[in-house]
């Protein structure tokens, strides 16, 4: 059976983690948070203290993840259905085009519905920078969230 050092793979999923909130698809907050408690599971000497700090640190970055793009486009005026239909668009062509595609299909999707809903091309364009610049800013917020998982797991572990 391989046995591999814990802290060593604390770190490979917490650097993942990293990747990962950059990376559509790729669950950042939850790779960084599986590292954290297989290390801890593990018997890695980490203080409780720090262990639920990275765990809270890491349900952020989930929480960002999965409804930092839903609320920027609820704020910018988008309805409901709208945004479900971006978020599902977005996905689809992320897995397709990699990160420009869930950007531009976002943009895409939210200004296209918008649009046949109001009938403004401006109303429609407010709405799809607000749920694109909203898709830009969680990932900037899931990337420094798992960067600091990173940064306290390697000064408290």
């Amino acid at each position: 059976m391989f046995h591999a050092d814990p802290f060593l793979v604390a770190v490979v999923l917490l650097v993942a983690g990293v990747v990962g909130s950059i990376v559509p698809v790729l669950p950042g907050g939850l790779l960084s948070m599986a590292g954290v408690v297989y290390y801890w599971w593990a018997g890695g000497d980490v203080a409780p203290l720090a262990v639920g700090l990275l765990v809270v640190l890491g349900l952020s970055a989930i929480a960002v993840d999965w409804l930092g793009g839903a609320v920027s486009a609820r704020v910018g005026g988008a309805s409901l259905r709208t945004t479900l239909a971006a978020a599902v668009a977005g996905v689809a062509l992320a897995v397709v085009l990699g990160p420009l595609g869930l950007v531009a299909g976002i943009f895409a999707v939210v200004f296209a519905l918008e649009y046949r809903r109001h009938g403004e091309a401006d109303r429609g364009a407010r709405t799809a920078a607000y749920a694109t610049a909203g898709i830009l800013v969680s990932t900037v917020v899931q990337v420094l969230l798992t960067a600091a998982m990173l940064g306290v797991f390697l000064v408290a572990a």
